[in-house]
C-alpha cells in the first residue's frame, strides 16, 4: 500500500529538509564516484602493454599498465583474477591462423597443418576452412580462456588469408572472427588484408573486430641481419597508416605496437598516437617480457 504524507506545514518543512539531506547525500556520492573514477584513470601510468612471454611470476611488474596483453595459457583462473581486481584489462593472446608445436593441443590439430610460418620454424598454418578448427579456436579455447577470467582476445594470424587468398579461407577467418566477437573484445593484431577485404565488402568491421593492433608502422625488424630494430621505409609507413585509419574510420579502437630504442622515432610514435587518439606500446625487445 502507498504510503500518504498528510499535507501539513511541519510535515512539508520535514519532507524539504529530507530532501535537502537526500541531495547532498547524492552529490557527496556523486563526488565520491567522481573522485574514484579520476584515481583509476591515474592509478596506471601507461595506458598499454603487450606481455606474450611474461609468466605469473611477473604480474607485480604489470602494475603501471592498464590494459594488459598476455597468453592466458599460462596463466591461472586467481593469476587473471589478481589482475582484474587490480583495475587491469586483460586480453589472451589466440592464434586464429597459425600453431605453434608446443602448444599442448599441436597433436590434435597436426593434420590441419599447411606450411611452416617464415621466421617461426616452429609454427606451421592452419586450413582455417575445417570447421574442426573453427570450432576449436571459436569455442572451446575461447571458452577455456574466458574462465579463467580474461576480457576478450588479441586475435593472432588472420594473416592466414593473405597467404591462402581464397574465399573458403575467408570465410573460415570470418566465422572463427565472429564467434569470438560474440564473447568478448576482439583485438586483431595486423590483419590488414583480410580486415581491408571484410570492410570493402560489408561496409562494416562491427561483427568481427573491435580493434587492431598494428605492429612495425615507425619501426621495423631487420629479420636477416640477426632480427635488428630498425626505422620502418616511408612506404610501408604510408602503407600502415592507411590502414589504420581505414579501420577508425568505423569507429573501432586503434592500438600500435613498436620495437625500437630510438629516441626520436619513439617522439614521432607518440606524438602521431596522441594526434589520433591510438594507444601504442613501444619496445626495445622482440621478447615481449615485461620490462
Amino acid at each position: 500500500m502507498k504510503m500518504q504524507v498528510k499535507n501539513t506545514k511541519q510535515n512539508k518543512t520535514y519532507l524539504a529538509a529530507g530532501i535537502g539531506i537526500l541531495c547532498l547525500l547524492l552529490f557527496a556520492i556523486f563526488l565520491g564516484c567522481s573522485g574514484a573514477s579520476e584515481a583509476a584513470q591515474k592509478k596506471f601510468t601507461y595506458e598499454y602493454g603487450v606481455f606474450l612471454n611474461a609468466e605469473p611470476k611477473d604480474i607485480p611488474r604489470m602494475k603501471d599498465y592498464r590494459i594488459i596483453v598476455l597468453d592466458a595459457q599460462y596463466y591461472s583462473k586467481k593469476n587473471i583474477t589478481k589482475l582484474k581486481k587490480a583495475g587491469h584489462t586483460v586480453l589472451s593472446y589466440i592464434n586464429l591462423g597459425s600453431i605453434e608445436e608446443f602448444r599442448p593441443y599441436y597433436k590434435d590439430y597436426e593434420d590441419l597443418t599447411l606450411s611452416v610460418y617464415e621466421n617461426w620454424e616452429d609454427e606451421r598454418w592452419v586450413d582455417v576452412t575445417k570447421k574442426r578448427w573453427q570450432n576449436f579456436v571459436g569455442k572451446t579455447l575461447a571458452n577455456r580462456l574466458l574462465k579463467k577470467g580474461v576480457d576478450g582476445f588479441f586475435v593472432d594470424n588472420t594473416d592466414v588469408y593473405y597467404h591462402y587468398k581464397t574465399k573458403a579461407v575467408f570465410k573460415g577467418v570470418t566465422n572463427i572472427l565472429k564467434k569470438l566477437k560474440k564473447k568478448g573484445y576482439v583485438l586483431i593484431n595486423g590483419g590488414d588484408t583480410y580486415v581491408k577485404a571484410y570492410g570493402k565488402k560489408y561496409k562494416t568491421l562491427k561483427p568481427i573486430l573491435s580493434g587492431v593492433n598494428q605492429e612495425t608502422i615507425f619501426s621495423a625488424v631487420d629479420w636477416e641481419n640477426d632480427r635488428e630494430l630498425i626505422a620502418n621505409d616511408d612506404e610501408n609507413r604510408r602503407y600502415f597508416k592507411s590502414y589504420v585509419k581505414f579501420v577508425k574510420s568505423f569507429k573501432k579502437d586503434v592500438y600500435l605496437l613498436e620495437y625500437t630504442k630510438d629516441k626520436s622515432l619513439i617522439k614521432k610514435i607518440k606524438s602521431y598516437c596522441r594526434k589520433n587518439k591510438f594507444k601504442y606500446y613501444i619496445t626495445d625487445t622482440l621478447d615481449l617480457t615485461v620490462p
